[in-house]
């Protein structure tokens, strides 16, 4: 639908309390050693904002179970810890034909033993976060909404959700325009794929074919 990202932005999740970054015609580099947060920044957004799964295997662009989506929340295992927090990510998209704004985001509510609760929300009304749309109580507090305070801030001309399919398909529709949520998943596990660390150390085009052919499904007859 002609969407490129604007900003992305992260509140009380992982190692920050709040960040926004700025994209320039729908880019962003980062830039910083090994171990530095580069990975671990980007997965949050890739494919998590997309479509709300939040299992271990996915939040870990190695493929690895050890990372929960309590970790980014209350901290560590082997760390220190917080019993009960909450947390935000947002993704923002301008449409330059339209100029029209759209904010696709997602709360999460984590507490110790118990699972991690999930919220998410599309802004279609053109408020951005942070500038004429709070996901704190106040500027001042910088207290995040609970569930039920960002659902009354969204109003009915919005988009609210509480589990993470209804989040997908209010994406895909309002966002990408896929003509069904299978051919979505194919898009989102392409995403996947091509974010493996292991694909830029085998970077062959023979590696990369492999890949494509493995999450594209071929064309039938009536497509060609």
């Amino acid at each position: 639908m002609n969407y490129k990202v604007k900003r992305i932005g992260l509140i009380n999740f992982w190692l920050y309390d709040e960040e926004t970054y700025d994209f320039e015609d729908g880019k962003l580099l980062l830039r910083g050693s090994n171990g530095s947060g580069k990975s671990v920044t980007m997965q949050s957004f890739i494919p998590l904002i997309l479509d709300g799964n939040k299992s271990p295997s996915r939040l870990d662009p190695f493929g690895s179970k050890d990372k929960r989506i309590e970790d980014y929340l209350l901290g560590n295992a082997d760390g220190e810890q917080k019993d009960e927090a909450i947390g935000y990510l947002f993704m923002e998209l301008y449409n330059e034909e339209e100029k029209r704004y759209r904010t696709l985001g997602m709360g999460l509510h984590a507490r110790k033993g118990r699972p991690t609760d999930f919220w998410g929300f599309i802004l279609k009304d053109g408020r951005r976060v942070g500038k004429d749309f709070l996901l704190y109580h106040s500027q001042m507090d910088k207290v995040p909404c609970t569930k039920r305070e960002l659902r009354a801030r969204l109003g009915n001309d919005n988009v609210y959700v509480e589990s993470a399919k209804e989040y997908k398909e209010a994406v895909n529709k309002n966002i990408f325009g896929f003509p069904d949520l299978d051919m979505y998943d194919e898009f989102i596990n392409l995403l996947l794929q091509l974010r493996s660390p292991k694909l830029s150390k085998e970077y062959k085009p023979t590696k990369l074919m492999e890949i494509l052919s493995t999450v594209l499904q071929p064309l039938t007859e009536e497509d060609l």
